[in-house]
């Protein structure tokens, strides 16, 4: 999926911008395949210079947050420990796409269920970011839950070890100004929520309706792997 920023005006103050252009990619590589993300190396041409230049790109499955909002105005949110931070994160329930799912709002629906054992209704798309454009392919998308009660037992997989916390939405400003919510992709997730509290984000259709399909544009990764 490709974003577009044709609004982007061309005139400051009379001075003419120069519009950037994509980079050509002249050839491309595998270098490695990593379970949760491959790794190729791309060749391509700065339209500046004409130069070329290599480039390392992780190609993964889109990845999937969760905002559950529970019919007293919590969040349903995760505490668990990230190897890449060494940290304790407070986050919101997420995950990968499995290999046969296309619909963010069905791996939401899923991933909710399997790590905290809550449900709801009305899930639909809220939005969707690139997760990191400077190396990675892929997308994250924040899908939005009401209504969530605990409904299910938690069936971690073998690599997991979370714990669901309730928190005020009232008090999640708050923890996201004193970096107690660390995560960029949950900070991302949780703006977008903000915008729709405001009225400025419009979500879309619920589930089952007319479900939002976004298809990973790579190969996909094993079931259950959660991003760090």
């Amino acid at each position: 999926m490709q974003f577009s920023f044709s609004w982007l005006p061309t005139f400051n103050s009379g001075l003419l911008f120069r519009m950037i252009r994509p980079w050509k990619t002249i050839r491309s590589a595998p270098v490695g395949d990593f379970r949760i993300f491959k790794i190729r190396a791309d060749i391509c041409v700065n339209p500046r210079t004409g130069r070329e230049h290599e480039f390392f790109i992780l190609d993964s499955v889109n990845w999937v947050n969760v905002i559950a909002v529970t019919p007293d105005q919590k969040l349903v949110m995760v505490e668990q420990y990230r190897h890449g931070s060494a940290t304790v994160e407070l986050e919101i329930p997420g995950g990968m796409m499995d290999p046969h799912e296309t619909d963010p709002v069905a791996t939401a629906v899923r991933e909710l269920r399997e790590e905290t054992g809550y449900a709801g209704e009305n899930a639909r798309l809220l939005g969707r970011v690139h997760s990191n454009p400077a190396i990675l392919s892929n997308l994250t998308c924040t899908v939005l839950i009401e209504n969530c009660r605990l409904r299910h037992g938690v069936e971690f997989d073998q690599g997991e070890d979370l714990e669901t916390r309730l928190l005020p939405v009232a008090e999640i400003p708050k923890l996201v100004a004193d970096e107690k919510i660390s995560h960029s992709l949950v900070v991302a997730a949780l703006y977008h929520f903000d915008l729709w509290q405001r009225g400025l984000k419009q979500p879309g259709p619920k589930l089952p309706g007319h479900p939002q399909k976004i298809l990973a544009r790579t190969p996909p990764a094993p079931r259950r792997a959660r991003p760090s």
